[in-house]
């Protein structure tokens, strides 16, 4: 990783939380607004985003940096996928692309959006 990449996330955070709203990358529709989330950094596998997330997905990455939300309902626009074993992928309520983000079901207070997977006002 470059210094670049690892630091390129620091124009998003203000102390320690999101600095910006944070949008859906295809339909644009507000997923999170600002300073409801904290930056965090966990090793997690997700499927490659597409229309209709659903776990399936045998292709996929590892993502590490995240927006963590300790409270579902601080979303703007956030839906649900099936339970797959624990988790619970995340996706734009509007127009469904996803997964952007994880919920352990075993964890009530964790709901990560990766910031690769969100758009954020400049």
């Amino acid at each position: 990783m470059t210094s670049e990449e690892s630091t390129a996330h620091e124009n998003f955070v203000e102390n320690g939380k999101n600095k910006t709203k944070l949008f859906c990358e295809r339909c644009s529709s507000t997923v999170l607004l600002p300073k409801k989330a904290v930056y965090c950094e966990v090793e997690f596998f997700m499927p490659h985003m597409k229309k209709k997330a659903d776990g399936t997905s045998e292709t996929g990455e590892t993502l590490k940096k995240y927006w963590k939300v300790d409270d579902m309902f601080e979303f703007e626009n956030l839906g649900f996928t099936n339970t797959v074993e624990t988790i619970k992928y995340l996706i734009c309520a509007d127009c469904e692309i996803g997964p952007i983000g994880w919920h352990d079901i075993n964890d009530k207070k964790a709901f990560y959006i990766a910031l690769d997977r969100v758009k954020h006002a400049e």
